[in-house]
């Protein structure tokens, strides 16, 4: 069984491509994931969750097999 891998989505990016990664690792609709994390950013404030994306698209690696 192949294990799942983390990547920076390049076909489903809006800025690049980690909701679009993380959508196509969990299996769920990035458009709702995007709705889902600008709650988020509306109701913690923006601070906390700005950092944990800009900490995601240093970490996590863009997907190099993009179709």
């Amino acid at each position: 069984m192949a294990h799942k891998k983390l990547y920076r989505s390049e076909s489903d990016k809006v800025i690049s491509g980690v909701v679009g990664g993380i959508a196509k690792y969990a299996d769920v609709d990035s458009t709702a994931l995007r709705l889902l994390y600008a709650a988020l950013l509306l109701v913690t404030g923006v601070f906390p969750f700005v950092i944990l994306y800009l900490l995601a698209i240093v970490i996590v690696p863009k997907d190099s097999k993009t179709v």
